[in-house]
Protein backbone atom coordinates (compact mmCIF):
# COMPACT_ATOMS: atom_id res chain seq x y z
CA UNK A 1 0.00 0.00 0.00
CA UNK A 2 1.51 3.34 -1.06
CA UNK A 3 1.48 6.57 0.94
CA UNK A 4 -1.29 8.17 -1.18
CA UNK A 5 -3.41 5.07 -0.67
CA UNK A 6 -2.93 5.30 3.09
CA UNK A 7 -3.87 8.98 3.03
CA UNK A 8 -6.98 8.20 1.00
CA UNK A 9 -8.08 5.73 3.64
CA UNK A 10 -7.78 8.41 6.34
CA UNK A 11 -10.32 10.77 4.83
CA UNK A 12 -12.55 13.07 6.84
CA UNK A 13 -15.85 11.29 7.61
CA UNK A 14 -19.23 12.78 6.76
CA UNK A 15 -21.04 14.80 9.41
CA UNK A 16 -22.70 12.34 11.80
CA UNK A 17 -25.79 12.92 13.94
CA UNK A 18 -25.08 14.22 17.42
CA UNK A 19 -24.85 11.32 19.91
CA UNK A 20 -27.22 11.09 22.86
CA UNK A 21 -25.93 11.50 26.45
CA UNK A 22 -26.12 7.74 26.91
CA UNK A 23 -24.06 7.13 23.77
CA UNK A 24 -21.58 9.79 24.83
CA UNK A 25 -21.04 8.07 28.17
CA UNK A 26 -21.05 4.55 26.74
CA UNK A 27 -18.05 5.29 24.54
CA UNK A 28 -15.87 5.40 27.68
CA UNK A 29 -16.67 1.72 28.27
CA UNK A 30 -15.52 0.62 24.82
CA UNK A 31 -12.65 -1.91 25.14
CA UNK A 32 -10.31 0.23 23.02
CA UNK A 33 -10.92 3.28 25.21
CA UNK A 34 -10.41 1.25 28.40
CA UNK A 35 -7.11 -0.04 27.00
CA UNK A 36 -5.99 3.55 26.37
CA UNK A 37 -7.10 4.50 29.90
CA UNK A 38 -4.84 1.91 31.55
CA UNK A 39 -1.98 2.80 29.22
CA UNK A 40 -2.43 6.41 30.33
CA UNK A 41 -1.92 5.29 33.93
CA UNK A 42 1.25 3.47 32.89
CA UNK A 43 2.54 6.61 31.13
CA UNK A 44 1.83 8.92 34.07
CA UNK A 45 3.36 6.65 36.71
CA UNK A 46 7.13 7.02 36.04
CA UNK A 47 7.39 10.81 35.56
CA UNK A 48 7.45 11.75 39.26
CA UNK A 49 9.75 8.85 40.15
CA UNK A 50 12.61 10.66 38.42
CA UNK A 51 11.14 14.07 39.28
CA UNK A 52 9.22 15.49 42.26
CA UNK A 53 9.11 12.29 44.35
CA UNK A 54 12.83 11.78 43.88
CA UNK A 55 13.42 15.40 44.90
CA UNK A 56 11.60 14.84 48.20
CA UNK A 57 13.79 11.77 48.83
CA UNK A 58 16.92 13.79 48.07
CA UNK A 59 15.89 16.70 50.28
CA UNK A 60 15.20 14.34 53.18
CA UNK A 61 18.65 12.84 52.57
CA UNK A 62 20.19 16.30 53.02
CA UNK A 63 21.12 17.03 49.41
CA UNK A 64 21.84 20.71 48.69
CA UNK A 65 19.09 22.80 47.03
CA UNK A 66 21.35 23.77 44.13
CA UNK A 67 22.06 20.11 43.37
CA UNK A 68 18.36 19.30 43.60
CA UNK A 69 17.59 22.01 41.06
CA UNK A 70 20.16 20.55 38.66
CA UNK A 71 18.31 17.24 38.81
CA UNK A 72 15.76 18.76 36.43
CA UNK A 73 18.35 17.79 33.78
CA UNK A 74 17.57 14.09 34.22
CA UNK A 75 14.42 14.81 32.22
CA UNK A 76 16.59 15.24 29.10
CA UNK A 77 15.12 12.11 27.39
CA UNK A 78 11.68 13.75 27.42
CA UNK A 79 13.12 16.61 25.34
CA UNK A 80 15.06 14.36 22.94
CA UNK A 81 12.59 11.52 22.43
CA UNK A 82 11.71 12.73 18.95
CA UNK A 83 15.19 11.59 17.89
CA UNK A 84 14.36 7.93 18.41
CA UNK A 85 10.63 8.15 17.65
CA UNK A 86 11.32 7.25 13.97
CA UNK A 87 13.17 4.14 15.18
CA UNK A 88 10.04 3.04 17.03
CA UNK A 89 7.94 3.71 13.94
CA UNK A 90 10.28 1.81 11.65
CA UNK A 91 12.23 -0.91 13.51
CA UNK A 92 11.30 -4.22 15.12
CA UNK A 93 12.36 -5.41 18.57
CA UNK A 94 13.77 -8.96 18.45
CA UNK A 95 11.34 -11.48 19.96
CA UNK A 96 8.91 -8.82 21.22
CA UNK A 97 7.69 -7.70 17.78
CA UNK A 98 7.32 -11.27 16.56
CA UNK A 99 5.48 -12.33 19.72
CA UNK A 100 3.19 -9.33 20.25
CA UNK A 101 3.14 -7.21 17.09
CA UNK A 102 4.65 -3.92 15.92
CA UNK A 103 3.16 -1.56 18.54
CA UNK A 104 2.45 -4.04 21.34
CA UNK A 105 5.97 -5.44 21.08
CA UNK A 106 7.48 -2.01 21.68
CA UNK A 107 4.99 -1.44 24.51
CA UNK A 108 5.96 -4.58 26.41
CA UNK A 109 9.66 -4.02 25.73
CA UNK A 110 9.60 -0.43 27.03
CA UNK A 111 7.74 -1.53 30.17
CA UNK A 112 10.28 -4.27 30.90
CA UNK A 113 13.00 -1.63 30.64
CA UNK A 114 10.99 0.68 32.89
CA UNK A 115 10.66 -1.93 35.64
CA UNK A 116 14.39 -2.67 35.51
CA UNK A 117 15.42 1.00 35.69
CA UNK A 118 13.04 1.85 38.56
CA UNK A 119 14.50 -1.08 40.52
CA UNK A 120 17.97 0.30 39.79
CA UNK A 121 16.89 3.70 41.17
CA UNK A 122 15.41 1.94 44.21
CA UNK A 123 18.83 0.71 45.34
CA UNK A 124 20.42 4.16 44.96
CA UNK A 125 21.32 6.29 47.98
CA UNK A 126 21.14 10.08 47.46
CA UNK A 127 23.16 10.72 50.63
CA UNK A 128 26.14 8.73 49.33
CA UNK A 129 26.19 9.20 45.55
CA UNK A 130 24.12 11.83 43.81
CA UNK A 131 25.83 10.82 40.55
CA UNK A 132 24.54 7.24 40.74
CA UNK A 133 21.06 8.53 41.54
CA UNK A 134 21.25 10.88 38.55
CA UNK A 135 22.30 8.04 36.23
CA UNK A 136 19.52 5.75 37.43
CA UNK A 137 16.94 8.56 37.17
CA UNK A 138 18.16 9.30 33.63
CA UNK A 139 17.60 5.66 32.66
CA UNK A 140 14.09 5.76 34.16
CA UNK A 141 13.31 8.90 32.15
CA UNK A 142 14.63 7.25 28.97
CA UNK A 143 12.47 4.15 29.40
CA UNK A 144 9.48 6.31 30.36
CA UNK A 145 9.77 8.63 27.35
CA UNK A 146 10.11 5.60 25.06
CA UNK A 147 6.90 4.20 26.49
CA UNK A 148 5.22 7.59 25.92
CA UNK A 149 6.12 7.50 22.22
CA UNK A 150 4.65 4.04 21.79
CA UNK A 151 1.49 4.77 23.78
CA UNK A 152 0.81 7.94 21.76
CA UNK A 153 1.21 6.02 18.50
CA UNK A 154 -0.93 3.13 19.79
CA UNK A 155 -3.69 5.52 20.92
CA UNK A 156 -3.79 7.39 17.61
CA UNK A 157 -3.79 4.21 15.51
CA UNK A 158 -6.15 2.04 17.56
CA UNK A 159 -9.06 4.44 18.15
CA UNK A 160 -11.59 5.28 15.42
CA UNK A 161 -12.64 8.89 14.88
CA UNK A 162 -15.74 8.47 17.07
CA UNK A 163 -13.60 7.36 20.06
CA UNK A 164 -10.59 9.68 19.73
CA UNK A 165 -11.97 12.39 22.03
CA UNK A 166 -13.03 9.88 24.69
CA UNK A 167 -9.69 8.12 24.38
CA UNK A 168 -7.76 11.36 24.93
CA UNK A 169 -9.94 12.28 27.92
CA UNK A 170 -9.48 8.82 29.44
CA UNK A 171 -5.75 8.92 28.77
CA UNK A 172 -5.24 12.34 30.39
CA UNK A 173 -7.34 11.46 33.47
CA UNK A 174 -5.50 8.16 33.96
CA UNK A 175 -2.15 9.88 33.35
CA UNK A 176 -2.91 12.27 36.22
CA UNK A 177 -3.91 9.36 38.46
CA UNK A 178 -0.66 7.61 37.59
CA UNK A 179 1.26 10.74 38.58
CA UNK A 180 -0.77 10.91 41.78
CA UNK A 181 0.12 7.32 42.66
CA UNK A 182 3.83 8.00 42.14
CA UNK A 183 3.74 11.23 44.18
CA UNK A 184 1.23 11.12 47.04
CA UNK A 185 0.85 7.33 46.84
CA UNK A 186 4.59 6.74 46.90
CA UNK A 187 5.03 9.13 49.85
CA UNK A 188 2.31 7.36 51.85
CA UNK A 189 3.89 3.97 51.06
CA UNK A 190 7.32 5.20 52.16
CA UNK A 191 5.82 6.54 55.38
CA UNK A 192 4.07 3.22 55.93
CA UNK A 193 7.31 1.28 55.57
CA UNK A 194 9.06 3.74 57.88
CA UNK A 195 6.25 3.36 60.43
CA UNK A 196 6.65 -0.41 60.25
CA UNK A 197 10.18 -0.10 61.55
CA UNK A 198 12.34 0.25 58.43
CA UNK A 199 15.03 2.90 58.29
CA UNK A 200 14.27 5.94 56.14
CA UNK A 201 16.63 4.75 53.37
CA UNK A 202 15.15 1.24 53.33
CA UNK A 203 11.62 2.68 53.31
CA UNK A 204 12.41 4.70 50.20
CA UNK A 205 13.96 1.65 48.53
CA UNK A 206 10.90 -0.51 49.10
CA UNK A 207 8.62 2.35 48.10
CA UNK A 208 10.31 2.43 44.69
CA UNK A 209 10.11 -1.38 44.45
CA UNK A 210 6.33 -1.10 44.87
CA UNK A 211 6.24 1.57 42.12
CA UNK A 212 8.16 -0.77 39.81
CA UNK A 213 5.50 -3.41 40.44
CA UNK A 214 2.80 -0.88 39.45
CA UNK A 215 4.23 -0.82 35.90
CA UNK A 216 2.85 -4.35 35.48
CA UNK A 217 -0.61 -2.77 35.14
CA UNK A 218 0.51 -1.34 31.81
CA UNK A 219 2.20 -4.58 30.82
CA UNK A 220 -0.96 -6.60 31.43
CA UNK A 221 -2.92 -4.01 29.45
CA UNK A 222 -0.53 -4.33 26.50
CA UNK A 223 -0.85 -8.12 26.58
CA UNK A 224 -4.66 -7.93 26.59
CA UNK A 225 -4.81 -5.35 23.78
CA UNK A 226 -4.94 -6.12 20.08
CA UNK A 227 -2.57 -4.72 17.47
CA UNK A 228 -4.03 -1.60 15.75
CA UNK A 229 -5.26 -2.13 12.19
CA UNK A 230 -3.43 0.97 10.96
CA UNK A 231 -0.19 -0.47 12.35
CA UNK A 232 -0.70 -3.64 10.30
CA UNK A 233 -1.35 -1.50 7.18
CA UNK A 234 1.81 0.51 7.75
CA UNK A 235 3.75 -2.71 8.26
CA UNK A 236 2.48 -4.06 4.94
CA UNK A 237 3.24 -0.78 3.14
CA UNK A 238 6.91 -0.76 4.24
CA UNK A 239 7.63 -4.48 4.24
CA UNK A 240 9.75 -4.31 1.07
CA UNK A 241 11.92 -1.47 2.43
CA UNK A 242 15.11 -1.93 4.40
CA UNK A 243 15.23 -0.85 8.04
CA UNK A 244 17.41 2.13 7.15
CA UNK A 245 15.00 3.35 4.46
CA UNK A 246 12.01 2.98 6.79
CA UNK A 247 13.72 5.05 9.49
CA UNK A 248 14.80 7.68 6.94
CA UNK A 249 11.29 8.06 5.52
CA UNK A 250 9.71 8.30 8.98
CA UNK A 251 12.16 10.93 10.20
CA UNK A 252 12.64 13.14 7.13
CA UNK A 253 8.96 13.17 6.18
CA UNK A 254 7.83 14.29 9.62
CA UNK A 255 10.39 17.07 10.08
CA UNK A 256 10.41 18.54 6.57
CA UNK A 257 6.61 18.68 6.46
CA UNK A 258 6.47 20.61 9.73
CA UNK A 259 9.38 22.96 9.11
CA UNK A 260 8.02 23.95 5.70
CA UNK A 261 5.08 25.73 7.37
CA UNK A 262 4.92 29.49 7.84
CA UNK A 263 6.32 30.72 11.18
CA UNK A 264 7.38 27.18 12.15
CA UNK A 265 10.34 28.36 14.26
CA UNK A 266 8.22 30.80 16.25
CA UNK A 267 5.59 28.13 16.82
CA UNK A 268 8.25 25.73 18.11
CA UNK A 269 9.62 28.40 20.46
CA UNK A 270 6.11 28.97 21.77
CA UNK A 271 5.76 25.23 22.39
CA UNK A 272 8.94 25.34 24.48
CA UNK A 273 7.93 28.37 26.54
CA UNK A 274 4.18 28.10 27.12
CA UNK A 275 4.43 25.75 30.13
CA UNK A 276 7.76 27.14 31.34
CA UNK A 277 6.17 29.14 34.16
CA UNK A 278 4.65 25.91 35.49
CA UNK A 279 7.88 24.01 35.06
CA UNK A 280 10.08 26.62 36.76
CA UNK A 281 7.92 26.73 39.88
CA UNK A 282 7.02 23.03 39.81
CA UNK A 283 10.66 21.98 40.00
CA UNK A 284 10.92 23.48 43.49
CA UNK A 285 7.36 23.05 44.84
CA UNK A 286 8.04 19.80 46.74
CA UNK A 287 11.32 21.01 48.35
CA UNK A 288 9.56 24.30 49.21
CA UNK A 289 6.76 22.54 51.08
CA UNK A 290 9.22 20.34 52.98
CA UNK A 291 11.46 23.33 53.78
CA UNK A 292 8.50 25.30 55.07
CA UNK A 293 7.97 22.65 57.73
CA UNK A 294 5.09 20.54 56.42
CA UNK A 295 5.40 16.81 56.88
CA UNK A 296 5.67 14.39 54.00
CA UNK A 297 2.18 13.08 54.78
CA UNK A 298 0.69 16.60 54.92
CA UNK A 299 1.92 17.27 51.39
CA UNK A 300 0.83 13.86 50.12
CA UNK A 301 -2.66 14.06 51.62
CA UNK A 302 -3.39 17.47 50.13
CA UNK A 303 -2.03 16.51 46.71
CA UNK A 304 -4.05 13.29 46.76
CA UNK A 305 -7.33 14.84 47.89
CA UNK A 306 -7.75 18.53 47.20
CA UNK A 307 -5.06 18.64 44.54
CA UNK A 308 -6.57 15.81 42.46
CA UNK A 309 -10.05 17.34 42.65
CA UNK A 310 -8.66 20.71 41.53
CA UNK A 311 -6.83 19.05 38.64
CA UNK A 312 -9.91 17.20 37.39
CA UNK A 313 -12.13 20.29 37.72
CA UNK A 314 -9.45 22.33 35.97
CA UNK A 315 -9.41 19.81 33.12
CA UNK A 316 -13.16 20.21 32.60
CA UNK A 317 -12.78 23.99 32.88
CA UNK A 318 -10.02 23.94 30.26
CA UNK A 319 -12.27 21.96 27.92
CA UNK A 320 -15.06 24.50 28.43
CA UNK A 321 -12.71 27.41 27.71
CA UNK A 322 -11.37 25.74 24.56
CA UNK A 323 -14.90 25.08 23.27
CA UNK A 324 -16.20 28.53 24.20
CA UNK A 325 -13.35 30.66 22.80
CA UNK A 326 -10.93 30.61 19.89
CA UNK A 327 -7.67 28.73 20.25
CA UNK A 328 -5.65 31.96 20.55
CA UNK A 329 -7.99 33.40 23.20
CA UNK A 330 -7.94 30.11 25.10
CA UNK A 331 -4.15 30.13 25.14
CA UNK A 332 -4.20 33.67 26.54
CA UNK A 333 -6.57 32.61 29.32
CA UNK A 334 -4.57 29.50 30.18
CA UNK A 335 -1.21 31.26 29.97
CA UNK A 336 -2.18 34.12 32.28
CA UNK A 337 -3.95 31.93 34.84
CA UNK A 338 -1.11 29.42 35.22
CA UNK A 339 1.39 32.26 35.66
CA UNK A 340 -0.59 34.24 38.25
CA UNK A 341 -1.29 31.08 40.29
CA UNK A 342 2.37 31.06 41.37
CA UNK A 343 1.61 33.98 43.67
CA UNK A 344 -0.37 31.60 45.88
CA UNK A 345 2.95 29.97 46.85
CA UNK A 346 4.50 33.37 47.59
CA UNK A 347 1.56 33.99 49.91
CA UNK A 348 2.03 30.55 51.51
CA UNK A 349 5.72 31.31 52.10
CA UNK A 350 4.69 34.42 54.07
CA UNK A 351 1.85 32.67 55.98
CA UNK A 352 4.00 29.71 57.03
CA UNK A 353 2.70 26.33 58.21
CA UNK A 354 -1.04 26.39 57.64
CA UNK A 355 -2.94 23.39 56.27
CA UNK A 356 -5.69 25.50 54.69
CA UNK A 357 -3.17 27.81 53.03
CA UNK A 358 -1.29 24.83 51.61
CA UNK A 359 -4.55 23.34 50.30
CA UNK A 360 -5.47 26.63 48.65
CA UNK A 361 -2.04 27.07 47.05
CA UNK A 362 -1.94 23.49 45.73
CA UNK A 363 -5.53 23.80 44.46
CA UNK A 364 -4.82 27.08 42.65
CA UNK A 365 -1.70 25.66 41.01
CA UNK A 366 -3.33 22.35 39.98
CA UNK A 367 -6.54 23.99 38.74
CA UNK A 368 -4.82 26.58 36.54
CA UNK A 369 -2.15 24.14 35.37
CA UNK A 370 -4.86 21.71 34.21
CA UNK A 371 -6.62 24.48 32.29
CA UNK A 372 -3.36 25.43 30.58
CA UNK A 373 -2.51 21.80 29.85
CA UNK A 374 -5.82 20.94 28.17
CA UNK A 375 -5.64 24.02 25.95
CA UNK A 376 -1.97 23.36 25.20
CA UNK A 377 -2.69 19.74 24.18
CA UNK A 378 -5.41 21.05 21.85
CA UNK A 379 -2.81 23.33 20.26
CA UNK A 380 -0.23 20.53 19.89
CA UNK A 381 -2.87 18.27 18.31
CA UNK A 382 -3.80 21.03 15.85
CA UNK A 383 -0.15 21.27 14.77
CA UNK A 384 -0.07 17.54 13.87
CA UNK A 385 -2.09 17.75 10.67
CA UNK A 386 -0.51 14.98 8.56
CA UNK A 387 -1.79 11.52 9.57
CA UNK A 388 1.29 9.85 8.11
CA UNK A 389 3.59 11.63 10.56
CA UNK A 390 1.38 12.12 13.63
CA UNK A 391 3.37 9.93 16.02
CA UNK A 392 6.79 11.40 15.20
CA UNK A 393 5.52 14.99 15.04
CA UNK A 394 3.67 14.63 18.34
CA UNK A 395 6.84 13.19 19.90
CA UNK A 396 8.78 16.18 18.59
CA UNK A 397 6.30 18.69 20.01
CA UNK A 398 5.95 17.05 23.42
CA UNK A 399 9.72 16.71 23.60
CA UNK A 400 10.13 20.42 22.91
CA UNK A 401 7.51 21.25 25.52
CA UNK A 402 9.68 19.39 28.05
CA UNK A 403 12.66 21.67 27.36
CA UNK A 404 11.34 24.20 29.88
CA UNK A 405 10.93 21.54 32.56
CA UNK A 406 14.32 20.01 31.89
CA UNK A 407 16.86 22.62 30.83
CA UNK A 408 15.38 26.06 31.46
CA UNK A 409 14.26 25.01 34.96
CA UNK A 410 17.59 23.52 35.98
CA UNK A 411 18.68 26.77 37.66
CA UNK A 412 15.50 27.15 39.71
CA UNK A 413 17.17 25.83 42.85
CA UNK A 414 19.93 28.45 42.66
CA UNK A 415 17.37 31.23 42.14
CA UNK A 416 15.32 30.06 45.14
CA UNK A 417 18.44 29.83 47.27
CA UNK A 418 19.52 33.35 46.28
CA UNK A 419 16.24 35.27 46.64
CA UNK A 420 14.15 33.23 49.09
CA UNK A 421 10.83 31.49 48.54
CA UNK A 422 8.41 34.48 48.38
CA UNK A 423 10.47 36.29 45.73
CA UNK A 424 11.19 33.06 43.84
CA UNK A 425 7.51 32.33 43.14
CA UNK A 426 6.95 35.99 42.19
CA UNK A 427 9.75 35.61 39.64
CA UNK A 428 7.92 32.54 38.28
CA UNK A 429 5.07 34.84 37.22
CA UNK A 430 7.38 36.98 35.07
CA UNK A 431 8.89 33.86 33.50
CA UNK A 432 5.62 33.58 31.51
CA UNK A 433 6.15 36.90 29.69
CA UNK A 434 8.26 35.55 26.75
CA UNK A 435 5.57 32.99 25.85
CA UNK A 436 2.85 35.65 25.93
CA UNK A 437 4.96 37.89 23.68
CA UNK A 438 5.31 35.03 21.20
CA UNK A 439 1.57 34.39 21.44
CA UNK A 440 0.93 38.02 20.49
CA UNK A 441 3.29 37.78 17.51
CA UNK A 442 1.81 34.51 16.23
CA UNK A 443 -1.70 35.87 16.59
CA UNK A 444 -0.85 38.95 14.53
CA UNK A 445 0.75 36.76 11.86
CA UNK A 446 -2.47 34.78 11.42
CA UNK A 447 -0.87 31.57 12.70
CA UNK A 448 -3.98 30.25 14.42
CA UNK A 449 -6.24 30.81 11.41
CA UNK A 450 -4.07 28.43 9.38
CA UNK A 451 -4.73 25.62 11.87
CA UNK A 452 -8.47 25.65 11.22
CA UNK A 453 -11.11 24.77 13.82
CA UNK A 454 -9.79 22.83 16.82
CA UNK A 455 -11.92 20.19 18.52
CA UNK A 456 -11.24 19.31 22.15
Amino acid sequence: MTAPEIVSKISVPAEAPKPTWRESLAVYLQPRVLIVLFLGFSSGLPLALSGSTLLVWMREAGVDLGTIGLFALVGTPYTLKFLWAPLIDALHVPFFTHAFGRRRGWLVFSQVLLIATILLLAIADPARSALFVALAALLVATASSTQDIVVDAFRIESLPESEQAAGMAAYVAAYRIGMLVSTAGALFIVSGFEGAGLTRGAAWTWGYVVMAGMVLIGTMTALLATEPEQSAQAEAATRAETAFVRVLHAAVGAFTEFLSRKDAVAALAFVVLFKFTDAFSGTMTAPFVIDLGFSRNDYAAIVKGVGLAATLIGGFAGGFVARRYSLAASLWIGGILQAVANLSFSWLAVIGINQWALALAISAENFTSAIGTVIFVAYLSALCQNPLHTATQYALLTALSAVGRTYLSSGAGFVAKAVGWPAFFAICVFVAIPSLMLLTWLQRRGHFETLGPVKV
